[in-house]
Order: C-alpha cells, then structure tokens, then sequence
C-alpha cells in the first residue's frame, strides 16, 4: 500500500498543471483504485513506565496526512517545497504549538529533538507519523510531571514578604536546563497563582482548593487527549510552517468551523482565542447576546465558566480552546455565567461576573445601520450620515432563488443612504471597524455605489492567473464628500473596499492601518477523497490566490494605511498579518485600467492640518498619548513582583487610574459620573431585570437584560459616552463638505438598480 502511496505523489506531480475539475476527476480514479484494500487499523497504544496510555498513529491519520501533504505540496498559492527547511520550520512549529512558554519540555528534551529536524519531510513522504507521537508523548510526561509537582506546592507555606520576581513570560527564554531550575521555576509559578486568588481577598483554603482543582482538571484533560488531538497539533505545525491562515481541521474542529460558518448561531455571540493559558475575547460578534449585553470586550480573558445562575463556576486557565468552547456553547434561551478578567485591569483583576443568554446571532443585527451626526461649523451646522456595517453579508439562498427582497449588505447600505440623503447629510462615513470581511461580491457592488464603473479588486491565483472583480454600471448613489473609518480589526472584504476607495481618491481611509489579510482560503474536505468506509478524515483550509488593488500592490501582510492616521495604542508591528510567522509577503502585479476621481488629493493637506490642531487641543487624545506610553514601557515587562505588598500597591494604583480617567471621560462631556456598583447591587440589578423580562415571556425561564433594548444601557455605562473617533471622523468629512463645496462630481443616473460580476465567493 505504500508503494501506492509514492505512486499518487508522483501523480500528483506530473498533473500539477491540471485544472481543477480535470485534478478532482484523476484524484477520484485513484481513490477508486483504494477501495479494495483492507479496512484501515485502529490506532493502538501501548504504556508507558507508569502505566499511562501511549498514543499512536492510525492508518486512517497516516492516510489524511498524505492527502493533506499532497493539497499543500500542489495546489497552496506559495510554492510549496517538502524539503529539509520545511522540515525544520515544521519541528520548531510543533514544539512552539504543544510548548509556548517554554514550561514543560527541558533543553536535553529539545536536543534529543534535533534528530528529527530534518527528517521530517522524508517522514511524511512516507506516511510516517512516529516522531509527530513520540513529541506529544513526551509532553504528557513533562506536564503530568509538573502537575505532580504544582499539586504538592499547595501544601508549602507562602511566604510574601520575600523580594523575588515570576517570569511569566517565557516565549523567549533558553530552554531550562535542569531538575533544580525547573522546580524552582514552578514553585514561583504556583506561588504567583495563589497571589492573584489572595488579592482578590480569598481565604486560604478556598485558595487551596481552587488552585488543587485547576491543576487536576489539566490532569484530567492531558489524560483524555487522544491519537485526534495530536495529529491536529502536528498537521497544524505542517500547515502553519507553510503559512498562518492555512490550517487542518480535525472532524471535531470541522464541526465547530460550520457552526460558526452559519448566518444564524446559538450561544454567546463571541469569538474566542488562546492566549498563552487563557482564553480570551479575539471579537465580540455583531448581532450576538454578549454584544447587546455589552459587558464583554475584545481581549478580555475568560477564566471561569458556569451553567445556569446556579452551576459551579468551573475554573478554565489552561484549558484547550474547544473545551471552552464546548462550555460557553449550549441551547438557545439558556444561560451561562462567565468569570472574566477585564482587559484593562491586567491579570490581577479584579474579575467579574458576566451572566448572558444564550441566542442567536441573527443576520437581522449584524445588518448596515444609520445615524446622522451634526457638527457646527460657524452659524451652520453639517449634517454627516454614518453607516456602521459590521460584515459583508449576502443572503446566498435568497439570491439564488431569484427572492425580490433577498437581504445584501449593498442593499441595505442604498437604502440608508437614500434616506439620509432626504435629511440633508453633506458628508457620508462607512464604519468598517472590526468588520472582519465577509462577501467579495458584496464588497464589489458596495464599492459600485461610491465609482461610476471601473474594476474594483484583482486576483490572482496559485497559477498566476489575474480576474477583475468590477462595477459595470454606471451611476453612483452617493458622489459626495466620504470617509471609510477603519481600525486594526478591519480585514478582508473591509480591506478591498477601502482600498478601492483610496485608489479611485473617491473618499478618504482615516483611522488605523488595516489587519493585511489579502489571500483567499478554500476548505477541502478530505473525506471526499476517501474510500467509502473510511472515518471521518476532516478538512483542510487553503491558501487559493491572493486579492491586489487596482494600482497593483497587495492588501496582503501591509493593509490599508490610512490617508489621516488617528493615534494608536499598542505597536501596529505587533498585531495582524506582519506579527504572523509565515505570512506570505507583500507584492504587487501591474495596476488595472482604471480612472482616479482625484476628489481626495486637493483638500488632503487642509483636512490633515484641522485634524492635528483639533488633536493638539483635545483632552481624549492626550490620554491615548498617555495610554501609548505606557505601553511602550510595560511592552517588554516579562516578570511580576511576588510581593505581596507591592503587589496590592500596583493593583490599587491602577483601579484609581482607571476611576479617574472614567471621572474625567464623563466630565468632559458633561454627562454625571455613574458610581461603582458593588457586587450585591450588580446582582440585584440582574435579578430585578431578569423577573422583569420572565414576566414578558412567562414561557420562558427567568433570562438577563440581553434579550432587551431597554435595559441595554445598564449593561455597559460606558457606551453613555461619545465615540471621539467617530465624532473626529465627522469633523474631517464636515470640513471636506465646505472645501470640496459638495458639487458633483459626475452626471449619474441613480435611479438603476445597481449590479455587479456574477460571483458568490465568500472570503474571511
């Protein structure tokens, strides 16, 4: 059978330059040829000295890996090479998967490891996954071993007027050496777990015992990984040493993938990423019942889950992301209880209680919506219309079977405008923050409504070959003075669009620079390629072609960089595609044939120059300044004080930090500071709005606030507060209202119905 193998790589090869369907038709010859052979072994598993299991492969993985390896090696969009530096980027991707922080494997582990560094792509030519499960194996070893250890530090005294420090953040430190160090490392580590519950101002045997639990519940789940689990690890270090967005689903992961592919889902509304041993908050999803509820930010870190108001709160540091999963996920109208640590208070809180209901994420709420924002210039006030769009969606059904009223985001988005129009706006924003992509066609027609005609994106695939996406009608719905709003999480289909605007010099590109995320993904499912009695195999994603503007560069790996930058907290190297090991470059191929509006280019310099005066003078802006350099000096901190003392100074410095700068928000604006809500008063509040509601909707059990708008603004009190992003965005297209003097650019005709190239092509 293995000969068969080396065969169907060999075919591959030589039909490298097929198209797809002759590809797909060769590959299902050669599958028929498979289903003959004998049914595929169960993966068996021998024990180790202690008598714990040993994982091994399977024919079922060995034979997903070939296919997997046969997709990259011949139809990824790079050019893919399975040689001795793929080899080695792959080994130290797969040590940097199973071990980030450098906790679990020692030096003499990883030099014990270089046997393999460049064996591994003639391993997997073969099949052969041994060196993949000898790794993983290993690494159970090591974390049941510090879990032995971390166990037997919860009965030594702790003492916290010693002056030493934790390093916890170990990503780029030296492998440690020995038995010594490595103890000494995990004694600091529990002792700072027990500092942080300490600070909360939890007694010792509550300590204890929820220190003993979080480390048995790692145990426990270290125990249950299975011979799935670690062909996931090690498929996913082959596919991200080739590059970042290309990835192996296990059956499992497929599952969750199509649920979180579908228009309407039931749960939190949130989605969810590791962080070193948390889980955090990567985005709160429009639409959803954490972000009605409000409570919930991006880069919050879950550390508790419960069910019901009733449930256990179960402790979720150092959990694998789909067990969290698994928990915050459940049946619609039930709830579940989250024990976060806020984003802005750092890791020793304190945390919170956020109780949301579960429901749907319906397409209904993530569609376009408008405001109109006055701003006085002089004796007259402007009026600019705002479309916030949180993703590019398309009701695919209802346009394929031909329904008058199918839901698009283009449509939405002519219809608001139109209405805005008949209120007077001089000046137009589209909102594309943490819009994370969504429908190319629909960022296709949506730019449609801005350009007369002309191409609108180019793409290339891993053949070379270049299609133009573009508006062929001519006309626009709105030829007015605009602005894209974009942040860092704008990505995508979000990226297209502005930088078909910027290019075109239709409007203006204010905010950050974008993600970069310029490439497509395809999902193949590998089932499809196997004989018919075999397991489930899973997916893998792709990497198919690469999106380029039409003056030619790539939205790739550099984003969209905006024509008036606002000031931006953090490193913008150290987020979105640039920070991504792998990412494939940026480039550029010839610029299509296209006509600029040159309706930006004039007034740039004026505009630019209000906006920094504005900057100089404004008290918000100067807290962002102060928010940057405190991070620049924070960035690199990789130890933490185990000090008790110095420790509860730290924290209570940065609670008054944080009240103050809340105080002085509200002040400005004129609005009355809302006061600290303790805890009984935070419960009572959920109580009282919960009976309310289970009085609305006697069939249903008692549910929170989520599902209604009017207690909306008790959840998040500071969305009282005004946008200053927003609103200086406004103030920028108000001023380019008066210089432009808001005369047409174009004769049009908006009264046709607007199309664009045929294409359902759904890109995230």
């Amino acid at each position: 059978m293995k000969e068969l193998y080396i065969v169907q790589i060999k075919w591959f090869k030589k039909f490298k330059r097929l198209n797809k369907s002759s590809f797909l038709l060769l590959s299902g010859l050669i599958i028929s040829m498979l289903l003959t052979a004998p049914a595929w072994a169960l993966a068996t598993s021998g024990k180790d000295s202690d008598g714990d299991l040993l994982l091994k492969q399977s024919m079922t993985q060995r034979y997903a890996s070939h296919l997997a390896v046969s997709f990259l090696t011949n139809w990824h969009y790079k050019d893919v090479q399975l040689d001795d530096e793929l080899s080695s980027q792959i080994l130290d991707q797969y040590i940097e998967t199973l071990d980030p922080n450098r906790a679990y494997f020692l030096s003499a582990d990883i030099t014990g490891m270089e046997k393999w560094r460049l064996q591994l792509d003639d391993a997997l030519r073969h099949d052969d996954l041994d060196a993949a499960f000898d790794i993983f194996n290993l690494y159970v070893l090591r974390v049941k071993n510090r879990i032995q250890f971390a166990r037997e530090q919860l009965n030594q005294p702790m003492d916290f007027s010693v002056a030493e420090n934790y390093q916890f953040n170990r990503t780029e430190s030296a492998w440690i050496t020995d038995g010594k160090a490595w103890d000494e490392q995990w004694r600091k580590r529990v002792k700072n777990d027990w500092l942080r519950l300490k600070l909360t101002d939890k007694e010792a045997d509550e300590i204890r015992k929820t220190l003993d639990d979080r480390y048995k519940n790692l145990d426990r789940r270290i125990a249950e990984l299975n011979a799935e689990d670690v062909f996931q690890y090690f498929m996913n270090a082959v596919s991200l040493a080739v590059e970042p967005h290309t990835a192996y689903l296990s059956p499992r992961s497929s599952d969750n993938f199509d649920i979180s592919m579908k228009l309407s889902l039931e749960g939190i509304g949130a989605l969810l990423q590791r962080e070193n041993e948390y889980t955090s908050i990567a985005r709160v999803i429009p639409g959803g019942p954490a972000k009605k509820d409000g409570r919930l930010k991006a880069e919050d870190r879950i550390v508790g889950v419960a069910q019901g108001r009733e449930g256990k709160m179960v402790d979720v540091i150092g959990w694998r992301l789909d067990d969290v999963v698994d928990l915050i996920r459940g049946p619609k109208d039930t709830v579940v209880r989250l024990e976060v640590l806020p984003a802005v208070t750092g890791e020793d809180g304190p945390s919170k209680i956020i109780e949301i209901v579960r429901n749907e994420v319906k397409l209904e709420e993530q569609a376009a919506k408008s405001r109109i924002i006055e701003i006085p210039q002089g004796d007259e006030v402007i009026k600019v219309g705002v479309i916030d769009l949180p993703v590019f969606y398309l009701d695919f059904k209802g346009r394929a079977e031909g329904k008058k009223d199918y839901r698009s985001s283009t449509r939405d988005v002519r219809k608001l405008i139109d209405e805005m129009k008949a209120e007077g706006i001089e000046s137009l924003i589209i909102d594309l923050r943490n819009n994370g992509g969504g429908s190319l066609l629909e960022a296709t027609t949506l730019t449609g409504l801005f350009i007369d005609q002309g191409p609108v994106v180019q793409v290339r695939d891993s053949r070379g070959r270049i299609s133009l996406e573009r508006d062929d009608d001519p006309g626009m719905t709105w030829d007015g003075p605009m602005a894209v709003l974009v942040n860092r999480y704008s990505a995508s289909a979000s990226e297209i669009f502005a930088a078909a605007i910027q290019d075109y010099q239709r409007g203006l590109v204010v905010g950050e620079p974008t993600y970069g995320k310029g490439t497509v993904q395809n999902l193949v499912n590998l089932d499809d390629y196997a004989p018919v009695d075999k397991k489930r195999m899973g997916q893998l994603k792709l990497t198919m072609a690469q999106f380029f503007r039409v003056n030619g560069g790539s939205t790739q790996n550099r984003g969209v960089t905006p024509d008036i930058s606002f000031p931006t907290p953090g490193d913008s190297a150290e987020y979105g595609e640039s920070a991504l090991t792998n990412a494939l470059p940026w480039t550029q191929i010839e610029k299509a044939e296209y006509k600029p509006v040159n309706q930006v280019a004039p007034v740039l310099a004026v505009l630019d120059s209000r906006y920094r005066e504005r900057l100089g003078s404004s008290e918000e802006f100067a807290w962002i300044y102060e928010d940057i350099e405190e991070y620049k000096e924070n960035k690199d901190r990789k130890t933490v004080s185990l000090l008790e003392e110095e420790r509860r100074t730290e924290r209570k410095d940065n609670e008054a930090q944080r009240k103050q700068r809340k105080e002085q928000r509200y002040l400005l604006h004129g609005l009355p500071v809302p006061a600290d809500e303790d805890e009984k008063t935070a419960e009572a509040k959920i109580e009282s709005s919960a009976s309310d509601i289970a009085e609305r909707n006697p069939e249903l059990e008692a549910i929170t606030d989520a599902d209604t708008d009017e207690n909306a603004d008790e959840a998040d009190e500071e969305d009282d507060l005004p946008d200053m992003i927003l609103e200086e965005t406004a103030r920028i297209v108000a001023d380019a209202a008066r210089l432009i003097a808001n005369k047409p650019m174009f004769a049009q005709d908006v009264s046709k119905p607007k199309h664009a190239k045929e294409t359902v092509e759904l890109i995230n």
